[in-house]
């Protein structure tokens, strides 16, 4: 009896709610049932809503994990276009599940190992790589007539302070202001900019309020906060093209991966914004402007931008029981010390989360790093395997993991702490 999976997906949710992922389960049981084999639903594999163009996707990486332990005989798709869109990543695909003993089976286009139909396979994947790329820039160019038209609003979700007309989401024309929020708004600029509150200070005062954040937690981050001091939208024009997707580069720990999904966000020069349209402003110019210089100051003045103690490991110790990265910090006389952020932030909004770890003494750690280190050096064979575990398991196609630690030091006064 032949072990028989099937895998369906469908790139946009319009789609997923139009059913055809059912149609083309139904489609690959019928023939499944047609052939006599049996068909586990553990064996059923789908994304709904997920494009072809990428390999993340959750029910593609349940399908490559299933078959490296489950030996499938044979995989079942609709066409070669549903498994994905770009042709190096159907080869990519259909040679690992192959290496893994199942054979790759297309209903729309039977397939064989003859010659002719690997470079009819390669033709109609090439096609559907083409038309993808030529539906996104036919789109990319549409959107950006309707942008600059000023018919078209660049964001789906309003920023904190304002409301969308249900009926027309994407209508400049329906931005409206929730009172209350934009209340808070006001608040926020005229105690940075004008009353020299800090963002923690912020922070402290929007918990002490009972006021949540724009997600919904219960207290803010500053990460929010800088993007809500800094949107021009509350001086009353809305720009595009503000923000880039771009690879991501840095991690915020060196026990968390890089950038949120591989990537992160970029501001684009000025020169490059497109202005959309007009809504209610919240502030004026001058003091959105004055917010801006008092961000800049605080920024070229923050601590992490002060070199005069040296941390050989700056950016690289990661806390071994909340994952955040630590940061150094100097005690009188000549204390250096690896610190989990949670200590150093106000008691007020970490009093529930407050981290267990004790401070790491930084000079005993960086001698025992650097002896570490050097012994690498001398033996290559250990580098090669630092390498093969940054980049996950041989011969994974899938996009690399996180750096592994290099080493874990646990210290019965020190706490607990990674390097990576």
């Amino acid at each position: 009896m032949q072990a028989v999976a099937v895998y369906a997906r469908v790139s946009t949710q319009r789609q997923a709610q139009a059913n055809t992922p059912e149609q083309q389960l139904e489609r690959l049981r019928a023939y499944v049932q047609a052939q006599g084999w049996d068909l586990p639903l553990e064996h059923v594999f789908r994304d709904d809503g997920y494009s072809g163009a990428t390999l993340r996707r959750p029910g593609l990486d349940r399908l490559r994990d299933a078959a490296t332990s489950a030996r499938f005989d044979r995989i079942l798709i609709t066409a070669p276009d549903r498994l994905a869109r770009n042709y190096v990543h159907q080869v990519l695909l259909v040679e690992e599940l192959q290496r893994h003993g199942a054979e790759v089976e297309f209903l729309d286009r039977p397939m064989s190992q003859d010659p002719h139909d690997q470079l009819l396979l390669q033709i109609r994947g090439a096609v559907a790589e083409y038309e993808r790329t030529l539906i996104n820039e036919r789109m990319r160019r549409g959107r950006l007539r309707k942008l600059r038209a000023g018919t078209l609003l660049p964001w789906t979700q309003p920023p904190y302070g304002y409301r969308l007309d249900p009926d027309r989401p994407r209508d400049p024309a329906g931005v409206r202001l929730d009172e209350a929020e934009a209340a808070v708004v006001r608040d926020l600029f005229a105690w940075y900019g004008d009353e020299g509150a800090t963002l923690l200070g912020l922070r402290k005062r929007l918990q002490q309020l009972g006021i949540p954040s724009s997600q919904g937690h219960r207290t803010w981050s500053s990460a929010a906060l800088h993007g809500l001091l800094t949107n021009p939208t509350y001086t009353g024009q809305v720009f595009a093209n503000r923000m880039r997707t771009v690879p991501a580069r840095t991690r915020g720990s060196a026990l968390r991966p890089v950038g949120r999904n591989g990537s992160s966000q970029r501001r684009t020069d000025p020169t490059e914004w497109i202005a959309v349209a007009r809504v209610p402003a919240l502030v004026d110019q001058t003091q959105f402007d004055r917010v801006q210089e008092r961000l800049a100051y605080n920024r070229s003045m923050a601590g992490r931008n002060n070199g005069v103690q040296a941390y050989l490991l700056r950016g690289l110790v990661s806390c071994g029981h909340c994952r955040r990265a630590c940061g150094g910090r100097h005690l009188r006389p000549e204390y250096d010390y690896y610190v989990c952020p949670s200590k150093t932030q106000g008691r007020a909004l970490v009093a529930q989360e407050r981290c267990r770890a004790r401070p790491i003494p930084a000079r005993q750690l960086e001698d025992l790093v650097w002896r570490d280190l050097c012994e690498v050096l001398r033996h290559p064979p250990m580098i090669a395997g630092a390498m093969e575990r940054a980049r996950g398991a041989p011969g994974c196609h899938r996009s690399c993991q996180p750096v592994a630690p290099l080493c874990n030091v646990v210290g019965p006064r020190s706490g607990s702490s990674a390097i990576g």
